[in-house]
């Protein structure tokens, strides 16, 4: 199993990770979030050829790489809202946006003067 490698980008409102999976469609990526904010990511892994070869044709070479099995696991920051992550993937790349939760507001406390 490889090591899916990622580029993660802070913005102002969300956390932006971008990842190649390349011969990979998003059926073929699972993403879930375990109990310690921690961001898995998957992948099977295989090649859709061997329903060509059932219709009487057969590869008479094979040079691009296979998909590997994937698998990369990332820890959330404190300020990350699992609760809305999204992702999409198109030609060959994978990307996560999870939104930061709203700063907290400073607590002001009145003093009473006695």
């Amino acid at each position: 199993m490889s090591n899916i490698p990622v580029d993660v980008m802070d913005a102002p409102n969300e956390y932006i990770l971008y990842m190649d999976v390349p011969g990979l469609n998003k059926s073929d990526i699972q993403i879930t979030v375990e109990e310690d904010k921690t961001l898995v990511i998957r992948s099977g892994g295989k090649r859709k050829h061997d329903e060509v070869e059932a219709e009487g044709c057969k590869y008479i070479r094979l040079e691009r790489k296979v998909p590997q099995k994937m698998s990369r696991k990332l820890r959330l920051p404190e300020n990350a809202n699992v609760s809305a992550i999204t992702a999409k993937c198109e030609n060959g790349e994978l990307t996560v946006i999870v939104e930061k939760l709203p700063a907290p507001k400073p607590k002001s406390v009145q003093v009473a003067i006695s």
